[in-house]
């Protein structure tokens, strides 16, 4: 366990600080360039020092190239046997056996048996016309309609 820090155990420094010598900060920018190691000639320097001789329209240029030509690189090489979207993707689907369609969706926990049994359809038509209900009719038939436990 960590020492609780408490900053009332630290004494401070006296009052005020002493001043800085005479002409320090006139001094510091020399003395700093001073420390600073020269740049590397260009000769020493590897690859691309012709880059730094073009003009900077011509950089920008040539940068918008490069990530064009890798965008249309990457689009070219990608997979072209992958059918397109639309009609072929119905025929696509169409070529999955009705098993391993099963064995996918069963592979996700949330998905069981029950979810993908077929239920017979209706026996009783729809309607012709809607039936008009009031609100409170609605609710009415609403809460007469029983609930599992497990989607409350």
């Amino acid at each position: 366990m960590k020492t609780p820090f408490r900053l009332d155990d630290h004494p401070r420094r006296p009052q005020p600080l002493a001043a800085p010598p005479d002409g320090y900060f006139d001094q510091l920018p020399s003395r700093v360039m001073q420390r600073v190691q020269p740049l590397a000639d260009d000769a020493t320097r590897p690859g691309l020092h012709w880059l730094a001789t073009l003009s900077a329209p011509l950089r920008t240029t040539l940068a918008a190239s490069v990530v064009l030509g890798g965008f249309v690189g990457s689009f070219l090489l990608s997979d072209a046997s992958t059918p397109a979207a639309g009609s072929s993707s119905a025929a696509t689907l169409a070529a999955v056996s009705h098993t391993e369609m099963i064995e996918y969706l069963l592979a996700n926990e949330r998905v069981t048996l029950t979810d993908l049994a077929e239920l017979p359809s209706t026996a009783h038509p729809l309607p012709e016309t809607y039936l008009r209900a009031s609100p409170s009719e609605l609710q009415e038939a609403l809460d007469a309609q029983p609930a599992e436990e497990t989607y409350l």
